[in-house]
């Protein structure tokens, strides 16, 4: 598991400010077992933040690789995963949501 001395922080703010960057990042942290924190996330958004969609995708990777999710929340603009053991099978997520 990565430890906080190797967070990578990435500013969730560059190009287009998106939810794009959540899902790259994560994705990569999972799969290289590196510690990300992810700040400023859609920050010129007209609602920044979190949307219900990032956050079940995040979710849904923290439960792929047994990672711990911090800031976890709708409208949270900081986040940070810190990855665990990444598992092979099938899984599912309802966002809920169009995005």
């Amino acid at each position: 598991m990565a430890t906080s001395a190797a967070l990578s922080t990435i500013d969730g703010s560059v190009l287009e400010g998106g939810g794009q960057i959540l899902r790259i990042t994560a994705g990569l942290a999972a799969i290289l077992g590196k510690g990300i924190s992810v700040t400023k996330i859609r920050a010129g958004r007209d609602k920044p933040g979190l949307r219900p969609q990032h956050l079940n995708g995040l979710q849904l990777i923290a439960n792929m690789c047994d990672g711990t999710l911090t800031g976890g929340n709708v409208q949270s603009t900081e986040i940070s995963l810190q990855p665990g053991t990444l598992h092979s099978g099938q899984f599912t997520c309802d966002t809920k949501t169009a995005g």
